[in-house]
């Protein structure tokens, strides 16, 4: 682009100009969060269609449809865990994108400055994660529908090879995966002494606090009222760690990124799980559609929520392991 003899205009405050980048960059961020779901949601809805229609193999339990030469790759488990760790999280991070596009709305909406500013600052929190985590979990859904299809998903016929090609590129968009990481530890959490976490734990505390009676909800409840808890205990620890070695931040910050997004994740599928409790209550024609929620959220808090013990262990493990390795001894 040439800007030769061209006139400029000054559109936002003097020396303002990255703080009015930011009002665009952040939407921008949510939109490149929507991608990674949609890559997540591309890669499972062909995953799925070919599960269904592959045949190959015999179920371990017996043959599931004897009429034909074997069975749908769909009943094997390890293809049965590929499909719902998709589905898991095109269904989760479609719940998490509405919620943050309901902040947004909220934030222009607001008829009071203190509602605007709540809205603001639960978009704020949210945005890293959002971008970072969805991103990365479209990579992992994308990678997992060349792996249903086999080696039909590595060449160019089925378009699963793009997805993941493409999937690849939006957990760099708008900021990577680990410039988000420092974002939401470093700049939202840390610097805010803890106040934003503070204020969306305590929303998941009081979402908790009222299924404590129901006891169909206890799965979930308990598992997320443990994680709640301890989300504000380890950013306490890394926070203390970082007042002594601030590379603590940077060496903790992805894994607590993610962390963050798999128990927001639950959060959503929990409110998702209370949902379809209380609309099977009124025994609606749709009740398939409820009782799959249901067995989808209980594959997220058993299966996919789990992934959280590893990220605490890593989080903690400290910044030595990766700083007291020479830099000129890294190709030793």
């Amino acid at each position: 682009m040439n800007f030769d003899s061209a006139t400029g205009y000054l559109i936002g405050p003097p020396n303002k100009g990255l703080n009015c980048m930011f009002t665009f960059m952040n939407t921008a961020r949510i939109g490149t969060a929507l991608q990674g779901l949609s890559h997540t949601e591309w890669g499972f809805q062909n995953s799925l269609a070919y599960a269904r229609d592959r045949l190959q193999m015999r179920a371990l339990s017996g043959p599931k449809n004897p009429d034909k030469a074997a069975d749908p790759i769909i009943v094997h488990p390890a293809v049965r865990s590929m499909l719902l760790t998709q589905k898991a999280f095109a269904e989760g991070g479609r719940a998490l994108i509405y919620f943050a596009a309901q902040q947004v709305d909220r934030s222009k909406l607001a008829k009071t400055a203190e509602e605007k500013q709540e809205a603001e600052d639960l978009l704020s929190l949210l945005t890293p994660i959002a971008k970072a985590f969805l991103t990365e979990t479209g990579l992992e859904s994308a990678s997992h529908g060349v792996q249903v299809f086999g080696g039909h998903g590595y060449i160019a016929e089925w378009g699963m090879e793009q997805n993941l090609r493409d999937a690849r590129i939006a957990t760099i968009y708008e900021g990577t995966t680990q410039v988000q990481a420092l974002d939401l530890l470093g700049r939202k959490v840390l610097m805010s002494q803890g106040e934003l976490l503070k204020r969306f734990t305590k929303i998941i505390h009081k979402f908790c606090q009222s299924q404590a009676d129901s006891e169909p909800m206890q799965p979930y409840v308990s598992a997320l009222t443990r994680l709640n808890k301890e989300w504000g205990d380890v950013t306490l620890q890394i926070g203390m760690k970082a007042m002594k070695n601030r590379e603590e931040v940077g060496a903790a910050s992805v894994e607590y990124l993610m962390y963050s997004g798999y128990i927001t994740l639950a959060w959503l599928w929990a409110r998702q799980a209370e949902v379809a409790l209380r609309k099977l209550a009124e025994n609606p024609s749709d009740a398939d559609f409820y009782h799959a929620k249901l067995k989808t959220a209980r594959f997220y808090f058993e299966r996919l929520l789990p992934r959280t013990r590893t990220l605490v262990e890593v989080m903690l493990s400290g910044a030595d392991n990766l700083m007291e390795l020479d830099s000129e001894h890294f190709a030793f």
